[in-house]
């Protein structure tokens, strides 16, 4: 199941939205169509189906539907701002000694 990362707010419209990420105190914002895609993905249970209600509400094949719903989950997995419903992978950093 897709979900937003703990600490990543969204604000979403029609219109458009954003998303705040807490940790750095940046905005990312939407598109009015990457808007709907996030909303259909929350509302969603999986990416198909959301591509799927994507593809009815702006009547689009489902081919198309499905990459324009995969574009917006990579570049908000890219961001560090969404994952998959598992926990995404920490990265291990040195840091004058200590592991984190």
């Amino acid at each position: 199941m897709w979900q937003l990362r703990d600490g990543a707010h969204p604000v979403l419209t029609d219109e458009g939205g954003a998303i705040l990420d807490e940790r750095t105190g940046r905005w990312s914002y939407l598109t009015p169509t990457a808007s709907a895609a996030v909303m259909l993905l929350l509302a969603s249970t999986s990416e198909e189906e959301a591509a799927g209600c994507f593809a009815a509400r702006y009547n689009l094949p489902g081919e198309h539907a499905s990459a324009d719903v995969h574009a917006v989950t990579e570049a908000l997995a890219v961001q560090g701002l969404a994952h998959d419903g598992q926990r995404p992978a920490r990265s291990r950093r040195w840091w004058k000694g200590w592991r984190s």
